[in-house]
């Protein structure tokens, strides 16, 4: 089987896949372009972000079987189109949910303490102690949307802060243990002091943050994103931000970064970025959530994993 590896990946997945009798073309230096015309040729691709998995590629790609994901979202492929056209669809979000975890809790500490604002201002010279005084996680309820891999990862960092953590996700029941109660949005929108994104990116979540979602909120709260830039319109945050309705907010992934997560353009520095940018009510990380030295050998060789069981019968690698 002929796999062509568009990104780059730790090397552990290439060498594992070439390891079990698979042809591997680790090709990730090419124009977009040229990847459109060499699929077709292949039965396997890996990809992370550089380009989409659309209608129109999986009908030149014939011999497609399957599509690794070294990652967790799938909003770059149709996954849906593929799974008719009988196309596998094989992501690994096991493996960078610690990471996700991990950098959602530390965004949440830095952000409730003024922790790189008096960073800043102590290099400055400043002695700023009364205007950084922070607020404790103990006794904040902490509300969660999607209680996936990384919702639940985020949760199992938050006990022993001594914070009420509830979740809502629409596609899932039944998830309520010692750590977090299950709940319906109603609750998250009457109680919530904190909110944490982790919903993928589909034509439901797209902007699902915005004026009328804000407005629902009976306090003032913070915002955490670490899962995708277009779940939250920016306009809106900022109108927020303003008001006082949204007291700060963590974002690791903004609505204008490229499709390849790898920059924003400077033309995309809209007023709304602009007041991101500049205010200390906000935090920024350029889509590193998930992006632990870690992370890069769980995530590829989770993928290697399940692309094994399922064409050769091997697994637990």
């Amino acid at each position: 089987m002929r796999v062509l590896f568009i990104d780059n990946t730790h090397p552990i997945l290439p060498e594992l896949l070439t390891k079990n009798g698979f042809q591997v073309d680790y090709l990730t230096d090419l124009p977009k372009e040229q990847y459109y015309k060499l699929i077709p040729d292949y039965e396997g691709i890996i990809i992370r972000s550089k380009i989409s998995i659309d209608k129109k590629v999986l009908d030149s790609a014939r011999k497609l079987r399957f599509i690794g994901r070294v990652g967790a979202g799938m909003d770059s492929i149709d996954v849906n189109y593929a799974a008719a056209k009988g196309v596998l669809c094989l992501n690994s979000p096991e493996g960078n949910r610690d990471a996700v975890g991990e950098h959602t809790l530390g965004m949440l500490l830095n952000l409730m303490n003024n922790i790189n604002t008096a960073d800043r201002q102590v290099r400055q010279g400043k002695w700023m102690r009364e205007a950084n005084r922070g607020e404790e996680i103990k006794g904040k309820t902490i509300g969660i949307i999607g209680y996936g891999n990384m919702g639940s990862a985020f949760a199992e960092r938050l006990q022993g802060f001594g914070a009420s953590i509830i979740a809502y996700d629409k596609y899932k029941t039944g998830f309520s243990t010692q750590i977090v109660k299950e709940v319906q949005m109603l609750e998250i929108f009457e109680t919530s002091d904190i909110l944490s994104l982790h919903v993928p990116l589909t034509k439901e979540t797209t902007y699902m943050f915005d004026d009328k979602y804000i407005n629902n909120f009976h306090k003032q709260f913070r915002l955490l994103n670490t899962s995708r830039g277009m779940l939250v319109n920016t306009e809106d945050l900022v109108k927020a931000l303003v008001n006082g309705k949204v007291k700060g907010a963590a974002l690791d992934v903004i609505e204008y970064e490229d499709t390849s997560f790898e920059f924003f353009s400077p033309e995309k520095q809209t007023e709304a970025m602009k007041y991101l940018i500049a205010s200390e009510k906000v935090l920024l990380t350029p889509h590193i959530a998930g992006w632990s030295q870690e992370s890069q050998v769980k995530l590829a060789s989770i993928l290697a994993d399940k692309i094994l069981s399922e064409f050769t019968g091997l697994n637990n690698i």
